[in-house]
């Protein structure tokens, strides 16, 4: 972020990912809305994109990279973002994604290092698509389930963060690499706070715990839990796969809210209204030093 004048400043920020389905256009789509949720999860009107590829030229059709290309243009047409250009390069696996940039009044900047103790912790994305992704790539994913995994991927955090703009929060981050525990950990931490969640409380992709059971899960989810155990303090009740879950890395995952606990009601109220995916509230943040600690 940086401040160009006191009632404006303009915020950028850049993602790309690789393929996470086979569609090429959903792909684009996905990635889009990634690379756009930074922007939301800062409290941020995105403007303008410049897209990032890099593409397997003479390996793969440009007819693909096209449908990519039409994915994420189409996507950043749904939020009021114009791509303006781009770059590519030959590059023997695909990926997609754009430089974004948008603009914040100063004084209503989202930040993540901002948690109070008592304020309430809300979600509003499902968890499990790191799961569910590395099980398309194994051909171990039903149809169905492809098709929400895409569309809860591919759903801007725009109306999320306006809701949240509209009644107010103390912390806001999206949830996306780094799995639920470790965002949550950038706001203890940033915040110098704990938190306490109930891990039945936090939604999760019912067809996430047959996969997590038969051994599907992406590495990237397994190193983030092992990181996330020097931080986190699990009730014995708590099972491995459900570990694993909290840790589950996202692509494009929901905001992470900390609201204070009289705001709460009217915020789940507002994102009702705006329609996110899920509005749950998985636990609060508490006195401590960046610790986390997790209830049945």
């Amino acid at each position: 972020m940086y401040r160009l004048a006191p009632d404006l400043a303009v915020v950028q920020t850049v993602d790309y990912i690789t393929p996470l389905v086979d569609d090429p256009y959903a792909y684009g789509q996905i990635a889009a809305a990634n690379a756009l949720s930074d922007i939301y999860a800062m409290g941020a009107r995105p403007l303008f994109a410049l897209n990032i590829a890099g593409f397997p030229t003479g390996e793969l059709s440009n007819d693909v990279l096209g449908e990519i290309l039409r994915g994420g243009a189409e996507k950043a047409r749904e939020a009021g973002v114009t791509v303006v250009g781009g770059h590519s390069v030959d590059d023997r696996e695909p990926k997609y994604g754009m430089a974004v940039t948008g603009t914040v009044h100063p004084d209503r900047i989202l930040r993540n290092s901002t948690a109070r103790p008592g304020d309430r912790l809300i979600l509003t994305k499902p968890l499990g698509m790191g799961i569910v992704t590395t099980a398309i790539k194994r051909d171990l994913a039903a149809p169905a389930l492809i098709d929400e995994a895409v569309h809860l991927m591919s759903t801007l955090n725009r109306d999320a963060a306006a809701a949240v703009l509209e009644v107010g929060a103390d912390a806001v981050t999206d949830v996306t690499g780094f799995g639920l525990l470790g965002h949550l950990h950038n706001i203890t931490a940033g915040s110098r706070v704990a938190a306490r969640i109930s891990a039945q409380r936090v939604p999760v992709l019912s067809p996430v715990w047959r996969l997590v059971h038969d051994g599907v899960a992406p590495g990237g989810s397994k190193r983030n839990l092992e990181f996330a155990e020097n931080f986190t303090r699990f009730d014995d009740r708590v099972s491995p796969d459900a570990r694993l879950v909290l840790a589950d890395a996202q692509t494009s995952g929901g905001l992470l809210i900390a609201v204070p606990a009289p705001r709460s009601e009217a915020l789940q109220r507002a994102l009702v209204d705006h329609n996110v995916p899920v509005v749950a509230e998985i636990g609060e943040i508490v006195s401590g030093a960046g610790t986390i600690r997790v209830d049945p």
